[in-house]
């Protein structure tokens, strides 16, 4: 039949469709309050922009398309983020702190959770120009304002620093193909293939990694790090920032130090936000200082996207 839409796409019908404008709205003027700006960047992109510093995990989640004008490869958006970062670095090129924010849908080749719609409404915040921690913790409270919006149950947050793990391989000398290989295995938290990876390194290196997959749980597991990992300057410097983090976050907050999402994308925190009702996260975000660098300009980045269409799902009163 003609009419039947593709695997994990779906109509929005009214009543979910105005549960989602009025969240949209709700969280938006959270933003705006806070001077976050609005942009609104393009659907399609050519891939040379849009897949610019990404990772290769995007480029595998992006339709691709021929332009009929130039012959040229496009890109439907799966991630507006980069695209935001675009705009900052080279349309808008201002000084300072530049707080920008957006909503629009995305297009995954797969969907992300065997569950979830290929097509998500992703709304985000990002904030520019700003190195420090207090940034990092801007954004996460905006985060936790927008899921009390929402008055979803059980907010809780999970956070990483891949500079964790990337200090202790780039101190060690570990080549590019090992490291994808120990990336991989604490990926999958996979402590069989980890030991199997470190047997020949040296004691200091091989400890510290095969630790990292018990470096879960609460605030305590920061201190456990700070005693048992060693003091290299970035890494001492990673865990400053989660101590920070630990003390700011006002909804419940775990501590991940093998969360490796985002690895060739983010430089610096990772988190995930979660709540009742969703098997996955609802929120993602973290630092990504890089990718301003591939448009010319060098900016210090943190941020998150929600996915509205799940938040709006577990929201009460529907």
């Amino acid at each position: 039949m003609k009419w039947i839409l593709p695997e994990f796409i779906e109509d929005i019908l009214p009543g979910e469709a105005m549960r989602i404008e009025r969240l949209r709205r709700a969280i938006l003027d959270l933003f705006f309050k806070q001077k976050y700006e609005l942009v609104i960047p393009p659907l399609l992109e050519y891939t040379d922009s849009l897949l610019t510093g990404t990772g290769h995990d995007l480029e595998l989640r992006t339709f691709k398309v021929v332009d009929q004008l130039s012959g040229r490869m496009m890109g439907v958006r799966a991630d507006i983020t980069p695209q935001v970062a675009r705009i900052d670095a080279h349309l808008l090129n201002r000084k300072g702190t530049t707080r920008l924010c957006y909503c629009g849908s995305v297009l995954h080749t797969r969907p992300a959770t065997p569950a979830a719609t290929r097509e998500p409404l992703q709304l985000g915040a990002e904030l520019y120009g700003e190195p420090g921690v207090s940034a990092d913790v801007e954004v996460q409270r905006l985060l936790c304002d927008a899921l009390k919006i929402a008055k979803v149950r059980g907010a809780r947050m999970d956070i990483g620093h891949v500079a964790v793990f990337r200090s202790l391989v780039h101190d060690a000398g570990v080549k590019p193909e090992l490291e994808a290989e120990l990336f991989e295995a604490l990926q999958k938290k996979d402590v069989p293939a980890l030991r199997s990876l470190t047997a020949k390194m040296k004691p200091k290196t091989r400890d510290a990694l095969l630790l990292l997959p018990e470096l879960y749980g609460g605030p305590e597991v920061l201190g456990m790090a700070a005693r048992k990992l060693p003091p290299l300057p970035q890494l001492k410097s990673a865990l400053k920032t989660l101590q920070a983090l630990a003390r700011a976050c006002p909804i419940a907050a775990s501590f991940d130090l093998a969360e490796l999402r985002g690895y060739h994308y983010h430089s610096g925190v990772v988190f995930d936000a979660y709540c009742e009702g969703l098997s996955g996260p609802v929120a993602r975000g973290g630092r990504y200082d890089d990718v301003g660098k591939a448009f010319g300009r060098a900016r210090p980045a943190t941020g998150f996207s929600i996915d509205l269409r799940s938040l709006a799902a577990v929201t009460p009163g529907k």
